[in-house]
């Protein structure tokens, strides 16, 4: 399992898929998600534009994906 952290919430499930580099762009991310070749929380996800937060499973070409809130530095100590 691969944890991806993510800045804010949400996030748009084809980005996720590109910036882990599961596909090469994001028209191929696009185009798998639309062919349901990506489970999200265990069921089939075919909407491209799908909004992912904290705590979401996504899978993919035998990767599992475990979506994470990174957390903010303050800058104090």
């Amino acid at each position: 399992m691969i944890d991806v952290e993510i800045p804010k919430e949400p996030v748009e499930l084809y980005k996720i898929l590109k910036f882990e580099s599961l596909v090469p762009s994001g028209g191929e991310a696009k185009q798998v998600i639309s062919q349901g070749l990506v489970l999200l929380n265990g069921k089939t996800e075919t909407r491209k534009r799908k909004k992912i937060v904290s705590g979401d499973l996504i899978e993919f070409a035998g990767e599992t994906l475990r979506v994470r809130l990174a957390l903010k530095c303050n800058g104090s100590n």
